[in-house]
């Protein structure tokens, strides 16, 4: 079975490849814009299976339906409520609410192999569906984490985020008042839940809300340290790569 995947935030693209790949579909291309999706469906064999995110960064998804006669059933991925996807189950179409849970995204995929299906459902409504979505509902991000401490749970508002980091294959959340927390999710996973506007992944370590950041010092390679105000225990440094689009990040 071919699989393709269409989502602009290209670390939720790459989480979600993983998890399919993990419940044993290869997934053959990722694809990350309308523009980019119309070009690749007009010169290449179209897969059995699509995830398609709603909101991409050149516009609706639907636009794709508009352009391209898609031979290929699709689940739709998407950060909207549940009750502004009505229209989705009128129309019998499979959808995943992000963060993307990894049964649901089983029983989704069980869902399409039992019925087979190799070709999109004809009577779906997409007109009606991107009328629905025409002044998108803004994105909700993460607000607060549950911590487990023993047996005991412990809420950290994201207003007391200093920063986060992995180390030794965990992730971990450090909080103004400096104490560390393991999570149970990947820095990837993070990135697609905070707001971006807020928080930047400086480097394959760290991610760093705006309003901690303490002083920031020119470092070796053209490269940028930021201080924080009580995390010590590594350098966090801005990748060389990133350096720009740190810098425009910071307005």
């Amino acid at each position: 079975m071919t699989t393709i995947i269409i989502e602009d935030e290209k670390p939720a693209a790459r989480l979600l490849q993983r998890k399919l790949e993990k419940l044993g579909l290869a997934v053959n291309q990722l694809l990350h814009s309308v523009e980019e999706a119309i070009n690749w469906f007009s010169n290449n064999e179209h897969p059995d299976l699509i995830f398609l995110d709603i909101q991409l960064s050149d516009g609706l998804s639907f636009e794709i339906f508009e352009q391209v006669d898609i031979k290929s059933a699709v689940i739709f991925t998407t950060a909207y409520d549940e009750y502004a996807l009505r229209a989705f189950k009128l129309n019998s179409i499979d959808y995943l609410l992000k963060p993307i849970d990894e049964e649901e995204l089983e029983t989704a995929i069980n869902k399409f192999k039992s019925r087979n299906q190799s070709i999109p459902n004809l009577s779906v409504d997409f007109d009606m569906i991107k009328q629905m979505f025409s002044n998108p509902l803004e994105k909700v991000y993460k607000k607060r984490f549950t911590i487990k401490i023993g047996e005991h749970l412990k809420m950290i508002p994201i207003e007391d985020v200093e920063c986060f980091y992995s180390e030794n294959k965990g992730t971990y959340l450090h909080t103004k008042d400096n104490r560390d927390y393991l999570l149970t999710c990947t820095l990837e996973q993070l990135e697609t839940e905070l707001n971006p506007t807020a928080f930047f992944r400086v480097n394959r370590k760290f991610i760093i809300p705006l309003e901690t950041i303490k002083d920031i010092v020119a470092y070796s390679n053209s490269r940028l340290k930021i201080i924080l105000p009580t995390y010590k225990e590594d350098e966090v440094i801005v990748s060389r790569e990133k350096v720009n689009e740190f810098k425009t990040w910071l307005g």
